[in-house]
């Protein structure tokens, strides 16, 4: 074939499949910064009205030791370079550019919660309007900062900026009566359960800096713990979910309590997979690459022999997942599942742990959960067309497209 045939082919390949990406939606690309890989999704966001999401194309690239620290940016030009590898590697897969991104942040200086806010109407007998309802919203949201930045200062003992990342409402009621959509009703009171996030100006200020630099149009900036929940209500927003999702990933572990297919709040601390891999390498003086592979294995022997050395960690582990779960005091009682996902997923002995009878014995349980590995094929409302086997890890990165068509 003459080069110029070739050239009119690929330009004509890429012009077909622009074409296809406008009629099913617009290319949204998810990028979960994490503390061991960048995981990159790049899926056509839809029309919004049942459509599945089609996943075309995925990317997984390694960062650099110093990268990040405890789920957050640590050297800006570092994580640069590592996305940039990622944003090419879907670049190649896809024959396009996707500039539109949802970018993830984690960090224990990420909060999320839902509060219940009461808001008493001056005129019950005049209907409710878009603009009262943005008002009750931006009031609730602004108490919910004051609130957010007051225990930062406590906790960290310096007055910390903090900004609005995610905000979703959970439920509403009008005078006792719960509805979808309060717009044109009447009533006196309207209580408003919203769900609130927040995180570190700093933080944030890292991760618009490297969409800048690459040239990315960031619509949403996602908490990590969030997006999980996002991926795993997938399109079924109306459905009731009840579960305690753990996210754990290479520096921290995000954890989201969902009740009835509400998030009920979001936390996280700073251990993950990492601090199991180095533990594993320390005791048994083997390379990090070794020890991450004898985490993972699901031999028996492997297993046993994992459990034996980083039982001291993962007692640790367990108690800083009860600590989170503790703080959840507005619940009857806690979810009776629990929903595994990320790369530390894959050690059986994290499972394991969550399964013994000593975990939660001081928590507002009915019963012991039943704890499972979130895999990426139970998610709802997605389609995977990409040419990648996307597992667990990739969960994050997944609801971070379902934050980026909410934002579209």
């Amino acid at each position: 074939m003459k080069l110029q045939e070739k050239v009119k082919q690929v330009v004509g390949q890429k012009a077909a499949k622009l074409s296809n990406r406008m009629k099913n939606g617009e290319l949204v690309l998810a990028l979960d910064i994490g503390t061991e890989y960048v995981k990159a999704l790049a899926a056509t966001a839809g029309q919004k009205n049942g459509q599945k999401m089609e996943i075309l194309a995925a990317a997984k690239v390694r960062q650099a030791a110093g990268n990040m620290h405890n789920g957050a940016v640590a050297d800006i030009r570092g994580v640069i370079s590592a996305v940039e590898k990622a944003v090419l590697e879907i670049e190649r897969q896809t024959g396009e550019r996707a500039t539109k991104t949802v970018m993830g942040i984690a960090g224990e200086l990420v909060r999320g919660e839902t509060r219940r806010v009461i808001y008493k109407r001056a005129d019950a007998d005049a209907r409710i309007t878009e603009e009262e309802m943005g008002k009750i919203v931006q009031a609730v949201e602004l108490r919910a900062l004051q609130r957010a930045q007051k225990e930062a200062a406590m906790d960290t003992g310096t007055q910390m900026k903090l900004r609005l990342i995610n905000s979703a409402l959970v439920a509403i009621e009008i005078d006792g009566y719960k509805v979808n959509s309060p717009i044109d009703f009447q009533g006196s009171e309207v209580a408003v359960q919203i769900y609130t996030a927040f995180a570190p100006l700093v933080h944030i200020g890292a991760v618009e800096k490297i969409a800048h630099e690459l040239e990315l149009e960031l619509i949403s900036i996602a908490t990590e713990p969030f997006a999980v929940y996002r991926a795993a209500i997938g399109d079924d927003e109306s459905g009731n979910l009840t579960a305690i999702l753990l996210d754990i990933g290479g520096g921290t572990t995000d954890l989201a309590v969902v009740n009835e297919g509400g998030v009920e709040g979001t936390k996280s601390f700073a251990i993950g997979g990492r601090s199991f891999t180095r533990e594993i390498a320390r005791k048994l003086g083997l390379p990090l690459d070794e020890a991450e592979a004898l985490k993972v294995s699901d031999l028996p022997e492997d297993v046993e022999k994992v459990e034996e050395v980083v039982s001291d960690n993962l007692l640790v582990w367990r108690s800083g997942v009860e600590l989170l779960l503790e703080a959840f005091t507005g619940l009857d009682h806690l979810p009776s599942k629990i929903l595994l996902s990320g790369g530390g997923a894959g050690l059986p002995a994290i499972k394991a742990t969550l399964e013994d009878e000593a975990f939660g014995e001081d928590l507002a349980l009915t019963k012991h959960p039943a704890v499972q590995v979130l895999e990426f094929e139970a998610l709802p409302g997605l389609k995977n067309r990409s040419a990648v086997e996307l597992d667990t890890s990739f969960i994050t990165a997944a609801g971070m497209l379902w934050v980026g068509r909410d934002s579209l």
